[in-house]
Order: structure tokens, then sequence, then C-alpha cells
């Protein structure tokens, strides 16, 4: 794929085509074209954070592909960027396309976004370049609201567009699929509100309040609200996305912490980067503040061991990485209504897949890395 403005890179890019096979070649013989294989899934080990309705769900998924021909399709995954968080959505995807065997690539940067708005740009110019070399379907990962225009040209095109990890409802894509932001923050307010000493008390919040990352700053309210209902001050600290991120959002946390009135009683970090929470309570001398997380990066779990994070809020990238191809060839094969009818039972309405949260506390820290490394896709 050519380079668009920054660098991009194919995540073990696929290029799987079933050929058929057979012989006219000796007078009187006739053609034998073998039937494509079924579709086989690769065996999921079971652990205690199994999510069982999804896997029931990719089975299900499988059962009903195989009833119809499975035909070769070409489709791309495109991602914010191919290590980190975007690691296991990487490999995910390319094992559901390898078992679908279905060509394309899985494609993201190999730099962090930096700025938002010129993301937003960045993607929807590769989402017209897929759409120019042939792609059937795609799924994206988007960067925010201004992606609606690439999607929708992607669409104009006659092409099934899936968006995974962030969401752009005003769109014409076909389904999303990943954690609904807003219940999520909830859901993570609601695990730090019982370690909270009681009101008066500050909250700072490591999140997203730029209109432009809808999602983030959907997450960001939802903890806010639980704090604020419950009549606490929050203190919301825009996340740094560039290399001085760490340095950055950590000394403005620092003296925040040095400064509230009333004092800080607990931290939440909304993104991958939540570490840096504990980090601005260590640099504070304030190790007593209860501090609760987003996702499974390894700075995180270090200081989950150290006990400055109590409980982090893991994303199932594995799950959104591994279903999009599904969904995609799902609708190609059997249509977007049948493939609306097999993921009901995950979905919140009639455009959106939930694949959840895994709320890992730091008891548990062990037997969550065992699940990860089951799956294969351990940070």
């Amino acid at each position: 794929m050519t380079t668009i403005g920054r660098r991009w890179m194919t995540a073990f890019g696929l290029t799987l085509m079933t050929a058929a096979c057979g012989s006219s070649d000796a007078p009187g013989t006739y053609s034998t074209v073998e039937s494509p294989a079924p579709i086989k899934r690769r065996p999921t080990p079971v652990t205690d954070f199994t999510p069982v309705q999804l896997e029931e769900t990719v089975d299900e998924f499988v059962a009903e592909l195989n009833e119809h021909p499975n035909e070769p399709m070409h489709a791309e995954i495109l991602l914010k960027i191919i290590s980190g968080f975007f690691a296991p959505v990487a490999t995910a995807a390319n094992r559901a396309m390898g078992e679908l065997r279905m060509t394309g690539n899985v494609v993201g940067s190999l730099e962090e976004p930096g700025d938002q708005q010129a993301a937003v740009e960045l993607q929807n110019d590769q989402l017209e370049q897929t759409v120019a070399e042939g792609a059937e379907a795609i799924g994206v990962a988007p960067f925010g609201e201004g992606n609606a225009s690439g999607i929708d040209a992607a669409v104009k095109h006659g092409l099934h567009v899936v968006t995974l990890d962030a969401d752009v409802p005003e769109s014409k894509r076909s389904i999303y699929v990943g954690t609904l932001n807003e219940a999520a923050g909830t859901t993570a307010g609601n695990t730090l509100l019982p370690m909270l000493a009681d009101v008066p008390g500050t909250v700072i919040i490591l999140g997203n309040s730029n209109p432009v990352w809808a999602t983030g700053l959907e997450r960001t309210k939802g903890a806010q609200g639980v704090f604020e209902k419950a009549g606490y001050e929050t203190l919301v600290v825009q996340e740094t996305l560039t290399e001085m991120g760490d340095e950055e959002d950590v000394a403005t946390m620092k003296a925040q912490i040095e400064a509230a009135d009333p004092p800080v009683v607990g931290m939440i970090g909304m993104f991958n980067e939540a570490y840096r929470c504990a980090m601005a309570a260590e640099a504070a001398g304030r190790e007593d503040i209860p501090i609760v997380a987003f996702d499974f990066d390894p700075k995180t779990v270090n200081y989950m061991r150290k006990g400055l994070i109590r409980a982090t809020h893991a994303q199932r990238q594995y799950y959104e990485g591994y279903l999009v191809p599904y969904i995609l060839y799902g609708i190609k094969h059997i249509g977007l209504d049948a493939t609306k009818k097999i993921l009901a039972p995950l979905m919140v309405d009639e455009f959106r897949v939930n694949t959840g949260l895994d709320v890992v506390m730091a008891t548990n820290i062990d037997a969550y890395n065992d699940h990860l490394d089951a799956l294969g896709v351990n940070q």
C-alpha cells in the first residue's frame, strides 16, 4: 500500500486465495473442482475471563456460513496504529481472515496519531485509496466524526463498512463493534466510587474534553457523571497524545493534587495511558490515593503490582478484531439482516455490537495474563 503522508505498514498481510483444482488435459475426461473446505475456527482455550456469549456468536457464524458456498472475498482492516493497544486487534483480525480464507491486509500507522484533526484527514485519504485498490468491504477504527465523509464515500461505492473501537454513528457504516464508551466510563466510575473517602473531595480524571474525539469524550463523561452525582468535585485533565505525554500529564496532575480544594480523594485514567495517574500520585507523595485505570498496558500492570492502581478495565480488543472479518464476510455471503440476526445477543440497538469489558482487580493480574496468553495476545 502506498504511503499517505506518514508511515503505514501492513500487519502480517494476508495473501490467501483458494485455487480451483481440476484436470481436463486428456480427451474424454471430465474436469473436477474441489469444493472449498468448510470454515474451521482455531480452538479458543477457556479461562475464567472467556466471554461465553461472544464465543457462541462466532460459532453460530461458522455454522451458518458453512451452510452456504464459501467464496473468496477481499477486505481491508484499517487501524489507527498496529502496536500497543491495537496489537491484539491486528492479531485477531488476521487470525479470523485466515480462517475465512479472505484476501486483504490489516493496516495501521507506525506512529501515534498526534494531532487528531490531521489524523482524521489522513484516514479519509486512506479510505479513498482502499476503495480505489479494489476492496469489497472495510473494517475501520476511525479517529473521529470527521471520518464520516470517508466512510460514506466508501459506502457510496457499494462497500459495507464496519467500525471498531470507536464509532461514527452519523455515518452510513453498517455496524459498530466494540466498547460502548459512555457505559464503559460509568462502569469504571462505579469501580472507583466505593474506594473513595466521604465527600467533600476531588476526583481527577485523565480523560478527554475535545469534541473532535467524540468517543473519548463519551467515556470521560460517563465516569464524571458517577462522581458528580455522588457529590464529588471533578477535574478533567486532557490526555496528551504526543511522545511527551507522560511528562506533561504527570506534571499537570501533580500540580492539581497539590493544589486541589477539596483534597484529591481518587484518580481515574480513561485510556491506555492511565498509568500516568499513578506516576503523578507518586510524584506528589500521595500513594494513598485510590486509582483505577483502563486497558492492560504493561506500565499499568506494573503499578497494579505495586499497589498504586487497584483495578483496570480491559477492553476486549481481541474480540473486536476477531469479529469484524466474520461480520464483513457474513454481510457478503448471507446478507446484512441475517448477519444482524446472529449478532442479536450482542447488539444494544440496530447498529451497535457491545463486546463488553473485563474488570481486572489487582488481585487477578496473573489470571488475566494467563487469559491473554491463551489467546496469544498478551501485550
